[in-house]
Formats: C-alpha cells, sequence, structure tokens
C-alpha cells in the first residue's frame, strides 16, 4: 500500500473514531478502536476502501444497492434533476412532477389494487406512517380502542420508537423502553426453532395461525387494528414462510377485521425474482411499505401503498379533522422520485429482475454445495438474490451456539480478509446474502467460496481457544 494513502486511511479513521455516532454499532467498542473498514468506492458489486483494496459486497450495502455502484443512469438523472428542481415541497396540495408519475407508476406496479402513495425518507418512517394511518382509520370509524398492532418476532421494520417497536428483536428494544405497549409480537414462521419435531408444514401453519387468533380474541377483536409482516423475513435470518402460511393468516385477519401491512422494505422492486414479495408468498395486504430498492439507495426514499379501503376513510377524516396532520419536509422530494424513476427504468430495460430469477437458483445452488454437509451449518435458505446461512454448534442434537451472534461475526470479519463483504444477522449465528442484481455468476461463486473460507477459519480459531 502507497505510504500517502496508508496515512490518509488513518487520517479518516482518527475523524470516524473522534466525531461519527455510528448506528447499529457497539459504542465502546468503535470508540476504541475506530471503523474496521472505510468504504470511499463503488462499481457494480465492487467495494474499495480507503487503503484501496477491494471487496465485493455480498449484501447490496443493507439489501439495497440492486442495480450496482456508480451506474451512470443513476448518476446522470440524479445531476439533471439537481440543476432543474432539487427540491420542493408537497405540503397544502402543492405539486412536482416527477413525484405525480412516480405515484402512478407504483400503483401499476403495485402486486395487488392500491390507490394512492404517501412518500417519506426511510422504511423506518413510511412504517411510522403506517401506524398513524392505521390508527387514524380507525378513528375516522368511530373505533377509539382499535389500535393494537401485531409483528413477529424476528422480523424488521424499522427503528423510530414505533417501528423499533414493531421490529421483534430484543436488542433493538434494550434501553430504549421498547416496545410501546400496543405492540403485541407472536411467532415467525422459521421451521428451523419454531417447528416442532414431526410437524409437517401444514400443521406448523395451523398452529402459527392458531397462536395469532388465540391473541385476537384475548386482546379483544375491538381492540387489534392491524397486523405488519415482511412477505419473506430479511435481517430476522431470511425466512421464507411455509407456502399456505400468508393465505391461512389472512383469512383470520378477515374474520376479525384486521388490516394487513406488507413490509416490502427489503423483498419489493426484485429482490426475490418477481417485482413484490406480496405475489411470491401469497400476500393481499391493505397497505403496503417500500423503500430501500426504490431508488438502490442512491437517494433516501420511501413510500406508503394505500389501498382504496382505506383511502376511502381517509377521506371521510377531513370533515372530522381537517387538513390531514402528517407529513414530511422531504416528503415527495423530486430528487429522490427522479432516482427512482431511473432505477426502475434500468431494472425494467436490463430485465433485472429475470436476471434475478436466475441468478439466485444459481447462488442456491452453490450454497447448498459448498455448505450443506458442514457440520456447523443447520442450514442454507432463501429465495431470489437473498439468501443466508445458518451456524449451529451442533447439528445432531440442533444446538445453537452459546452466547449467539459472536461466532457469526467472526465469519464475517474473516470474510473480508478473503474480500468479501457480508452481514451477520442479529437474534442467531447468521450470516446473509443480498448482492446487487448486476452481480455475476462468477462473482457470486467468489462470494461463497470466500464466506466459506471464513467459516473454516473461525472454526479454526474457535478450536485453537484464539
Amino acid at each position: 500500500m502507497r505510504t500517502d494513502l496508508k496515512v490518509m486511511s488513518m487520517q479518516i479513521e482518527e475523524k470516524d473514531r473522534n466525531f461519527l455516532f455510528h448506528p447499529m454499532t457497539n459504542l465502546a467498542a468503535h470508540d476504541k478502536s475506530g471503523p474496521s473498514v472505510t468504504i470511499v468506492e463503488g462499481h457494480g458489486a465492487t467495494v474499495t476502501d480507503s487503503t484501496g483494496r477491494e471487496y465485493l459486497d455480498a449484501m447490496a450495502g443493507l439489501w439495497c444497492v440492486n442495480v450496482g455502484y456508480s451506474h451512470p443512469d443513476m448518476a446522470e438523472a440524479i445531476r439533471k434533476q439537481a440543476l432543474t428542481l432539487p427540491y420542493f415541497h408537497a405540503f397544502s396540495s402543492m405539486g412536482t412532477d416527477l413525484p405525480a408519475q412516480l405515484s402512478e407508476r407504483l400503483i401499476a406496479m403495485a402486486p395487488v389494487p392500491m390507490s394512492k402513495v404517501f412518500f417519506g425518507n426511510s422504511g423506518s418512517d413510511a412504517n411510522d406512517t403506517q401506524v398513524k394511518l392505521v390508527w387514524y382509520y380507525n378513528n375516522v370509524l368511530g373505533r377509539p380502542m382499535k389500535k393494537k398492532i401485531i409483528s413477529r418476532r424476528r422480523g424488521y421494520h424499522g427503528v423510530t420508537v414505533m417501528s423499533g417497536g414493531l421490529t421483534g428483536m430484543k436488542n433493538l428494544h434494550d434501553g430504549f423502553d421498547l416496545p410501546l405497549p400496543m405492540i403485541r409480537h407472536v411467532r415467525p414462521p422459521h421451521r428451523l426453532w419454531e417447528r416442532e419435531a414431526g410437524q409437517t408444514d401444514e400443521q406448523f401453519v395451523a398452529s402459527l395461525v392458531t397462536e395469532i387468533e388465540r391473541l385476537i380474541i384475548n386482546e379483544g377483536p375491538d381492540t387489534v387494528a392491524a397486523m405488519i409482516a415482511e412477505p419473506v423475513m430479511a435481517a430476522g435470518g431470511v425466512i421464507v414462510p411455509p407456502e399456505t402460511y400468508f393465505a391461512k393468516v389472512q383469512e383470520v385477519l378477515d374474520r376479525y377485521d384486521v388490516l394487513l401491512i406488507a413490509d416490502e422494505v427489503v423483498n419489493g422492486f426484485g429482490r426475490l425474482g418477481v417485482p413484490f414479495g406480496s405475489t411470491a408468498v401469497g400476500m393481499r395486504p391493505d397497505l403496503m411499505t417500500v423503500a430501500k430498492g426504490i431508488t438502490s439507495a442512491y437517494v433516501p426514499l420511501s413510500a406508503v401503498l394505500v389501498s382504496e379501503k382505506v383511502w376511502k376513510v381517509l377521506l371521510d377524516g377531513s370533515a372530522k379533522y381537517g387538513s390531514f396532520g402528517h407529513g414530511y419536509t422531504y416528503s415527495a422530494h423530486p430528487l429522490a422520485a427522479a432516482a427512482a424513476m431511473a432505477n426502475l427504468d434500468i431494472i425494467e430495460r436490463e430485465g433485472l429482475i429475470a436476471q434475478v430469477a436466475s441468478k439466485g437458483k444459481f447462488l442456491h445452488e452453490v450454497l447448498r454445495d459448498r455448505f450443506a454437509d458442514h457440520p456447523n451449518v443447520a442450514e442454507t435458505r432463501g429465495m431470489g438474490l437473498m439468501a443466508s446461512v445458518e451456524f449451529v454448534e451442533s447439528r445432531e442434537p440442533l444446538r445453537p451456539f452459546a452466547p449467539q451472534g459472536a461466532f457469526a461475526a467472526a465469519v464475517t470479519k474473516a470474510a473480508r480478509e478473503f474480500g468479501v463483504i457480508t452481514r451477520a444477522l442479529p437474534d442467531a449465528d447468521t450470516v446473509s446474502f443480498a448482492p446487487p442484481f448486476v452481480t455475476t455468476e462468477d462473482e457470486l461463486e467468489q462470494m461463497v467460496t470466500g464466506v466459506r473460507s471464513a467459516l473454516d477459519r473461525a472454526v479454526a480459531e474457535q478450536r485453537s481457544g484464539a
């Protein structure tokens, strides 16, 4: 490494350690050691750190850089819009052109009929908006007690005060007085740990659905407003539900007039090899949340899609409450809309969703080939370009590492030494794969090979006591 690059890297890391407050980070460890790596450049599926070292990004950032890094069409669309109309607001019926066009496009793309689009900035704020809409909806209908929201353990829905509580992960609650008292959690459809020995998928689904129905009955149907769910759970472990799961859940929700919110933040816009996860798993949501892949994360943007059933009630709220008292400075941001339109154009023009379906099959074949027989691998799973490998201390009998999380963290750290960036998921010893859609099959194979080498190193270090 050149001396000037080494000096520059050290300076950047010191500034980071001294001044930057990192999310989802052990603050004391970071305060002592600084960043593990500093990324300064990216192209396609490859990112480069401040020392000039390249890595294959097996996570597309955080499940989001779908069209790859530094796509010239994205850069040009953002540049052009910045020189035309970089910003204007949407308050008080003020309109701009691209958000209106993007709204029409999203309604046309939606997997189930939707009516209107509300724009925000992140998946977290969008799920906050969803809860406010559900509460407003029930207030307009004269049902002030119908406010509880059902979520699932391991589900990830954001980190605001409301969405952080919806997220079913203890480490996102600790120290923050979460979840709020109107949130209830049920089991996820995670076969590995939740299904009883000998249960078929149908029996497993029946037990999960029975749990949801009993919860609604015990809480009182007049108090339960909505359920939020990812089609395929992402940060919770890349958990694909059994085939009939959402159809059976929907029957219960319909029976008690409980709305369904589909959190498509990770699944949406092609990650599973189809445009939306709701289609892949048979969801019929009343409300949808999208973010991440809507702009491939080039510019922050989220959207809430509202069905006609809900929209009609919201309209009636004008007579009762007057102006709708919710919105953000950056709602319907024209620069973000320009990025989204360009991103969707690229996905369509380059046939990326079909590529995801094809490359996804290849990825899962390689994962099974490299990991299926390893004594510390419980299973590989996923759909499309979204996959995970779950590590255990023992397969027979099935026994997790204790404490959980440290082993997967060791694997991800070692993977960087082999030129691969992956992610250790919370609440388990699981690493994930969600590479850019433009990743080649050769790059996919390199990613898997790098993580397998990292696993071997982590096992060797554990045995040696290092």
